[in-house]
C-alpha cells in the first residue's frame, strides 16, 4: 500500500507535468498562430521580479504590436549552478528555448545575493557565463541582453544589499565585458526610489514595474 505522504508526492509531480505539458502545448499552438505575422519574440528570463511585477506587460506595450513578449521568469531562481534553484535547469528555461526568441533578456542575480551561499565572484560570474552561452546556443540565435537587476533594500530576507551592490553588480558587469554582451542599468535608476519597491525591499511595486519596463525599453529602442 502507497502511503499518504507518497501518494500526495507523486500526485504533485503528476500535476507539476501535466502543467509543463500545458505550456508547451500552448506555446507551439501560439507559435503557429503568430507564424505570419512573424513578430520579433522577447523572452524575459529572470525571477520574481520578471515573474512577478508585470514589467513585462508593461514592456510589451511599449514595445508595440511588432513585437512579442514572454514572460519566463521563475520565483526565487538563481544564477548559480550549485543552488537549489539555479535557472538554467528550470521548465522555464526549456519553454523559452522553445519560444525561439529574437532577443533574450536575462535579469537574474537578486537572488545570488545571499553570502550564505559560499560562493565567490568567479564562481558567479562562471555559472553566469555558462547560463548566457546556453542561451546563446538557441537555434533562433538570440540577441541577448543582461541587466543589472534593481536595488536590494533593507529587508528580512537573507538577501544582503551590501553583498548584492559590491559582489552581484560589479560580476555582472564582468560577465558583459568578458561576453560582449549589452548590458542595461536598471539599478542605477531605482537606487533612489525606495517608495517605488514593496515594503520588503526586494520587490518592485506597480510604479517600480514601469520604471524597469522603461529602462528596458529605452535600451533596447537606442
Amino acid at each position: 500500500m502507497i502511503g499518504l505522504g507518497k501518494l500526495a508526492l507523486k500526485i504533485k509531480l503528476l500535476a507539476l507535468a501535466v502543467a509543463a505539458l500545458l505550456i508547451i502545448v500552448s506555446l507551439e499552438t501560439f507559435m503557429l498562430a503568430t507564424q505570419e505575422s512573424n513578430p520579433v519574440r522577447v523572452a524575459c528570463v529572470g525571477d520574481s521580479i520578471t515573474e512577478g511585477t508585470g514589467y513585462t506587460v508593461e514592456l510589451w506595450r511599449l514595445l508595440g504590436s511588432n513585437y512579442v513578449v514572454g514572460d519566463f521568469g521563475v520565483g526565487g531562481a538563481r544564477v548559480l549552478l550549485s543552488s537549489d534553484n539555479a535557472y538554467l535547469f528550470t521548465t522555464a528555461f526549456q519553454v523559452a528555448k522553445q519560444f525561439q526568441p529574437d532577443i533574450v533578456i536575462v535579469m537574474l542575480g537578486t537572488n545570488d545575493a545571499e553570502p550564505n551561499l559560499n560562493q565567490t565572484n568567479q564562481e558567479f560570474i562562471s555559472d553566469y557565463t555558462t547560463l548566457v552561452t546556453e542561451i546563446k546556443s538557441f537555434a533562433s540565435n538570440p540577441d541577448v541582453w543582461i541587466v543589472k537587476p534593481p536595488p536590494v533594500f533593507p529587508n528580512d530576507s537573507d538577501l544582503d544589499p551590501e553583498y548584492f551592490s559590491q559582489n552581484i553588480l560589479p560580476s555582472i558587469n564582468q560577465v558583459a565585458n568578458q561576453m560582449n554582451l549589452h548590458l542595461i542599468d536598471v539599478y542605477t535608476p531605482l537606487s533612489s526610489h525606495q517608495e517605488y519597491f514593496l515594503e520588503d525591499g526586494v520587490h518592485p511595486n506597480v510604479e517600480g514595474a514601469q520604471s524597469i519596463a522603461s529602462v528596458i525599453y529605452n535600451a533596447l529602442s537606442s
